[in-house]
């Protein structure tokens, strides 16, 4: 009888240690996990390495990378996935069928989203920019050459719509924007007008402007009038242009892992990076007379002055 009794009285206690164990667990376990699925046409080391460092960002979600070719109509994917595209082709695939889960579309830029889909804005769908912001490439030009006030902007058909916004920008920075249509790439003579008017070019993200083709008469023309080039892009100033601003996957990352810590209600419909960097080209610096760009110091102003949500 004495030991059953100290068995009833232990009993509760056990049950009560139990409950709080398992307490415990179930604090330790998230409230729920998110079903990343990620995708693109071309399956390279690139893609893996990408989704491999998304998915130790965010060990708790189910994160994987599956070929456009093996997935099925967007419409038929479950509900709560939430799907990353990663190249243009799977952009297309998915804009061939309305229904579908959310979607993050990763470095489209401008001019590639207003060919495919013009004014329009489809549900579910968010679009992560890949070429700098206007904003930032102008303040990023106020930085480096303080005495430069009229900007030479080459556009081309598929650029133009970007103008009106770029004059809006200018203008409260006191910059002047200097367009130039430069329709026929085998034509100098549209540079060297531009040149004659301005005090910098600024590059726009428009590869049938800025190309391998057109980059020799491009930068041969800048030094030529010691005309710095800004931009479009960190690839063009590896290739000679002064500097530009720049998201790098470390970058993308942290992109990604912010909006997928929110409901895909709450995922805004544009959005370019928050984090960024800046790139220089020291010899193009010394060739043009100019002071080397201090990269970090830089983006650190950049930062600090842009305004955040």
């Amino acid at each position: 009888m004495a030991d059953q009794s100290r068995m009833t009285l232990l009993l509760p206690s056990r049950l009560w240690r139990r409950g709080v164990l398992l307490a415990c667990l179930l604090l330790a376990v998230p409230a729920w996990s998110a079903d990343i699925l990620l995708t693109a046409a071309e399956d390279g080391a690139g893609v893996q390495a990408f989704t491999q460092a998304l998915a130790q960002q965010r060990p708790d979600d189910q994160v994987s990378f599956t070929p456009l070719k093996d997935l099925p109509a967007p419409s038929q994917l479950p509900a709560g996935t939430r799907l990353i595209l990663l190249d243009l082709p799977s952009l297309d695939w998915r804009l061939l069928d309305t229904q579908g889960p959310p979607t993050l579309v990763l470095r489209i830029s401008r001019l590639q989203a207003q060919q495919r889909l013009g004014n329009t804005h489809p549900s579910k769908i968010s679009l992560l920019w890949s070429d700098p912001p206007l904003e930032r490439q102008l303040r990023l030009v106020a930085n480096i050459l303080p005495q430069a006030r009229r900007i030479g902007v080459l556009y081309g058909a598929d650029s133009e719509f970007l103008l009106h916004e770029l004059i809006e920008l200018a203008t409260p920075l006191g910059l002047e924007i200097v367009p130039q249509l430069w329709d026929n790439t085998s034509d100098s003579r549209p540079l060297q007008t531009l040149f004659k008017n301005s005090d910098v070019l600024l590059g726009l993200d428009d590869p049938q402007l800025y190309n391998p083709k057109t980059v020799k008469n491009l930068l041969l023309s800048s030094y030529a009038q010691q005309l710095p080039l800004i931009g479009p892009n960190a690839g063009f100033v590896r290739a000679g242009s002064l500097a530009s601003t720049y998201s790098d996957q470390p970058d993308w990352l942290a992109v990604l892992d912010r909006l997928l810590d929110h409901p895909p209600a709450n995922w805004p419909h544009t959005l370019y990076p928050q984090h960024f960097k800046v790139v220089g080209n020291p010899q193009v610096a010394r060739s043009l007379g100019i002071e080397q760009v201090d990269e970090s110091a830089v983006a650190a102003r950049l930062a600090q002055g842009e305004k955040r949500p």
